[in-house]
C-alpha cells in the first residue's frame, strides 16, 4: 500500500511539473495513431505501412523530451498515463458505437454498409487494443531505458549528444513497437508472414525515425529551454528528496 501511495504521489508531483502542452501531445497523438493505424498507407508484398506512422514519432519524440529533462522513469510513466487515456477513449468509441444512430456520411451515402464500417472503425477489436497498448508499454519501457543508457555515456550535453540518445533509443523502440504490434496482430488475426512482420516492422521503425530526425532539433530546443528556465525543479527536487531520504535510512 505504501507503494502505491509513493507511485501515486510521485504521478501527482510529476503531472503538476511537466507542461500541459507535451502531455497533451503526447496522450493526442498515441490516440490518433492507433486510430489512423487502421488505414494503409501502402501495401505490398514485403511492405505495408499504416498511416499511423505519421504520428507515432510525436509520442517519441516527446518521451526523449521528458526523458532528457525529467528522468527515464518520469517518460515511462506519462506513456502508461496515455495509454491508460487511450484505453479509456478506446472503451468511449466501442459504447457508443453501439448505439443505433446513423454517422453523418450514411445521410450523404445513403449507404448502411458505410455506417457499419464506421462503426467497426472507431468501435475498433479488442485484439488490436490489446496489440497496440502491449506494444506501447513494451516500446515505451525500451525508448526510456537505452535513452537513459545511452546519455550516461555521453561526456557532452549538447544536440549531438540529444540526437545520438535519442535516435538510437527511437529507432530501436520503434521496432519493437511494431514488431510487438505485428506479432500480436496482424500475425494471428490478417494472416501475415514472419516475413512480413519483420521487414515491415524494420521499415515502419526507418520511417517513423526519419520524422523524428527532421523534427528532432525542436525537441532539443525545448528540453534545454526548460533546464534554463528551470522548468520541472519541483519534480527534481522531490526525486532528490526521496533519494537522499533513502540514503540516510
Amino acid at each position: 500500500m505504501n507503494i502505491i501511495k509513493r507511485e501515486l504521489e510521485d504521478y501527482r508531483v510529476l503531472l503538476r511539473n511537466i507542461p500541459s502542452l507535451v502531455i497533451t501531445l503526447f496522450i493526442v497523438s498515441v490516440i490518433m495513431m492507433n486510430l489512423l493505424a487502421n488505414k494503409e498507407f501502402i501495401s505490398v508484398r514485403y511492405l505495408a505501412l499504416d498511416c499511423g506512422f505519421a504520428l507515432s514519432w510525436v509520442s517519441f519524440l516527446c518521451m526523449d523530451m521528458i526523458c532528457k529533462r525529467f528522468g527515464p522513469k518520469a517518460a515511462a510513466k506519462v506513456s502508461i498515463l496515455a495509454m491508460a487515456v487511450n484505453l479509456c477513449v478506446c472503451m468511449i468509441f466501442w459504447l457508443l458505437c453501439q448505439s443505433p444512430g446513423m454517422w453523418g456520411e450514411f445521410y450523404t451515402t445513403g449507404n448502411m454498409e458505410v455506417n457499419d464500417a464506421l462503426n467497426a472503425t472507431f468501435g475498433g477489436s479488442w485484439y488490436v487494443v490489446l496489440g497496440s497498448s502491449t506494444a506501447m508499454v513494451c516500446a515505451a519501457i525500451t525508448n526510456s531505458f537505452i535513452n537513459q543508457t545511452v546519455a550516461s555515456r555521453m561526456k557532452s550535453d549538447g544536440f549531438g549528444a540529444f540526437a545520438a540518445r535519442s535516435y538510437v533509443s527511437t529507432g530501436i523502440a520503434q521496432f519493437v513497437d511494431n514488431l510487438v504490434f505485428a506479432t500480436i496482430v496482424s500475425l494471428h488475426f490478417f494472416g501475415w508472414t514472419w516475413t512480413q512482420v519483420i521487414i515491415c516492422s524494420i521499415t515502419g521503425a526507418v520511417m517513423e525515425l526519419l520524422c523524428e530526425v527532421v523534427f528532432s532539433p525542436v525537441g532539443y530546443r525545448v528540453s534545454k529551454g526548460w533546464e534554463k528556465e528551470k522548468v520541472g525543479e519541483g519534480y527534481l527536487d522531490y526525486r532528490r528528496s526521496l533519494k537522499t531520504a533513502k540514503q540516510g535510512a
